[in-house]
């Protein structure tokens, strides 16, 4: 689904698989691997190849929305990962550059990030289950379950699990970041 919408786009501006890598500054090799969704992208590349083309993450989903209803469902949803493989994400919104909504399940001691980062948008982290610390501009800060936390996202943040068990969340972004 990514892979056929990067070919595309790539190819609909006379673009070499080469000149697209070189640009985003990943390998051929990858490019190559997700056009042919052998594999999936981090966030952060998914971020770089928008960003070549000047479009959102969000547009990088084939099959633009059609209707204005979209249903969700279990095992057909596209994965993300972030930046250095860190948490996977499932994403729950369809692809219209307006809301994302995604899922994760932190395991113990995972991360979301290496370092914090920030972005033009608004974000909310609801927790399902397990416990979440909020890393948002320095300050740390414990989100239980059925707790939410909402925050601009310009202030550096990442998600840490600092429990023993596993932590599922909800994360929604809006403008979804490029």
């Amino acid at each position: 689904m990514i892979g056929e919408r990067l070919k595309e786009l790539r190819t609909a501006r006379g673009m070499s698989l080469r000149q697209l890598a070189s640009l985003a500054d990943v390998s051929p090799t990858l490019l190559s691997q997700i056009e042919r969704s052998v594999t999936d992208p981090s966030l952060e590349t998914m971020r770089r190849l928008a960003g070549v083309f000047g479009e959102s993450v969000a547009s990088l989903f084939a099959g633009t929305v059609t209707s204005s209803v979209w249903i969700s469902r279990p095992g057909n949803r596209s994965r993300l990962i972030a930046p250095k493989g860190r948490v996977g994400y499932e994403r729950l919104t369809a692809g219209n550059g307006q809301l994302e909504v995604l899922r994760a399940v932190l395991q113990p001691g995972e991360i979301s990030a290496d370092e914090p980062r920030s972005h033009a948008s608004s974000e909310c982290v609801y927790v399902i289950a397990g416990e979440l610390i909020a890393q948002i501009d320095g300050i740390e800060y414990p989100v239980a379950a059925g707790e939410s936390i909402s925050f601009d996202s310009r202030l550096p943040h990442r998600y840490r699990n600092g429990s023993t068990a596993p932590t599922e969340i909800i994360l929604s972004v809006t403008p979804p970041n490029p």
